[in-house]
């Protein structure tokens, strides 16, 4: 079985493109909604509350965990690689392909504040983008907005021209969604900004790695979905942003 862990409902973003390409695998998201947002939290607690979820995703059959979430990535990957027997796929900024893509050397990079300020981004942009311009933006009304179900509306164009009206001016033409919740906002983005922008989104290169680990089919597939939140509430979020996953999710109690 093949857990995904995020901070709430972004990850399904994530979790559509692994159901997309391995339907007949069983899938077990946890949208840890309880605790959401992750990329203000400390590090400690971004690995004490990954842990728990781990250790349940094991107890329930886990043979692979995708952090869909590049908070928990850079805060906790490297430790629960380090403490647990099993694969750990992260999510982390596309720095190479954007760095492939600039056609005006300047990239702009959506994140979260523990996104943005970990060492893994850090020599990602050493490696792959030291000549180049990164300007980076956290973005933490997005996750807010994504979270309460708003996609469009004066709001959304109120935060898209707070956060990426300024990159744009600075000259960037590709923008790397670094978060699991903004690849729900693309579709606002295009509308307001210039066509010749290009989007980086990390899912589907996610589903891809989850695919070469995980090359055999379950038996009985099966799609299980919980939060730690409000059962309703995420509820009618996926039914907005995924019908096409269309299960029901059930409420996970965990201390």
């Amino acid at each position: 079985m093949i857990g995904v862990i995020d901070s709430g409902i972004g990850g399904i973003s994530v979790l559509r493109e692994i159901y997309s390409h391995l339907p007949d695998h069983s899938l077990h998201y946890i949208g840890d909604t309880a605790w959401c947002p992750y990329g203000s939290k400390s590090y400690e607690e971004i690995i004490s509350r990954t842990r728990v979820l781990t250790e349940y995703l094991l107890e329930q059959g886990a043979d692979l965990i995708v952090l869909a979430c590049n908070s928990a990535t850079i805060a906790a990957i490297e430790y629960l690689r380090a403490h647990y027997p099993i694969p750990f796929i992260g999510m982390e900024p596309g720095v190479k392909p954007a760095a492939k893509l600039t056609k005006s050397n300047a990239i702009g990079v959506l994140a979260t504040e523990a996104s943005l300020s970990g060492e893994k981004f850090l020599r990602l942009v050493s490696t792959h983008a030291q000549n180049l311009r990164v300007i980076t933006q956290p973005c933490p009304r997005f996750v807010e907005l994504v979270e309460a179900g708003t996609l469009d509306g004066p709001e959304i164009d109120f935060a898209i021209e707070q956060y990426i009206d300024p990159l744009i001016e600075a000259g960037v033409d590709v923008l790397i969604l670094g978060c699991s919740h903004y690849p729900f906002l693309k579709n606002a983005l295009r509308k307001r900004l210039p066509q010749e922008i290009q989007f980086i989104d990390t899912g589907e290169a996610i589903a891809r790695r989850v695919e070469e680990l995980k090359p055999f089919k379950d038996q009985n597939a099966s799609l299980v979905i919980q939060t730690t939140g409000p059962q309703e509430k995420f509820q009618q979020l996926l039914n907005l942003l995924a019908p096409e996953l269309s299960s029901t999710c059930s409420t996970l109690h965990l201390s």
